[in-house]
């Protein structure tokens, strides 16, 4: 009975480390699945973050549809190109805010839509040479800059037809109020097809164009009308 004991506590013993090392070996074992849950969940979160930034985080060139050259050089590659200038900006009240202050129903939307007509519009009739439809969306020294463009062509003999080949898009750019007097600037981006005929015979012309055009309306007038008083040439 008495070498019995020893033999008994010497069983347990082996027992009890045969378990604590069956425990150790278990926490270790659940230690490192969490840990490579982890770090499976961190590779998951580093996926969705870029695929967020490569979204959210990079401007697309601003559209699909794009837009060289100034004015009428939309339509014409070698249309004028000094047009008028929007004036010095200091003193300006700038921003959307101040225009609304002084205009509660300027509407950005409806003025984009608005913008966009004219924008085709004016590109149409410069190539057409239609001066009565220009004269009155232009002010005087850029609806002269058309006017020069529009001589030249008709000395040459030559006439220009466009078309878009897909309805172009307008960005808002900057809104500023100077006085009673809100200027805009738009960004149109476009895809134009011109067809150019002369006694060399008939070329047609694809383009991308990108430029920027600056409108001014009188807030006082009742006249809802916006003049174009600028053209810039910018990047597609």
């Amino acid at each position: 009975m008495g070498a019995a004991k020893p033999q008994r506590r010497a069983a347990d013993g082996a027992a009890a480390l045969a378990y604590i090392s069956t425990s150790i070996r278990s926490f270790a074992a659940g230690a490192a699945l969490q840990v490579l849950e982890l770090i499976i969940l961190a590779a998951l979160a580093a996926v969705v973050l870029y695929q967020l930034y490569a979204v959210l985080g990079r401007r697309v060139g601003r559209g699909p549809d794009a837009l060289p050259d100034a004015p009428p050089s939309v339509a014409s590659p070698d249309g004028p190109r000094a047009v008028a200038s929007p004036g010095d900006a200091q003193g300006a009240m700038g921003g959307l805010a101040a225009v609304r202050a002084s205009d509660p129903n300027f509407d950005v939307g409806r003025f984009l839509q608005g913008a966009r007509g004219a924008y085709q519009m004016i590109v149409k009739a410069y190539a057409d040479g239609d001066r009565a439809a220009l004269k009155p969306l232009l002010a005087a020294n850029v609806m002269a800059s058309f006017e020069a463009g529009i001589q030249a062509r008709e000395a040459e003999g030559r006439t220009e037809a466009v078309e878009f080949l897909q309805p172009p898009r307008a960005d808002l750019e900057t809104v500023q109020l100077k006085g009673d007097l809100a200027q805009a600037a738009v960004r149109f981006l476009a895809e134009i097809r011109s067809r150019t005929k002369d006694a060399a015979g008939e070329a047609v012309d694809d383009r991308r164009t990108a430029e920027i055009w600056t409108f001014e309306r009188s807030l006082k007038s009742r006249n809802p009308n916006w003049t174009l008083i600028h053209v810039d040439a910018a990047e597609a």
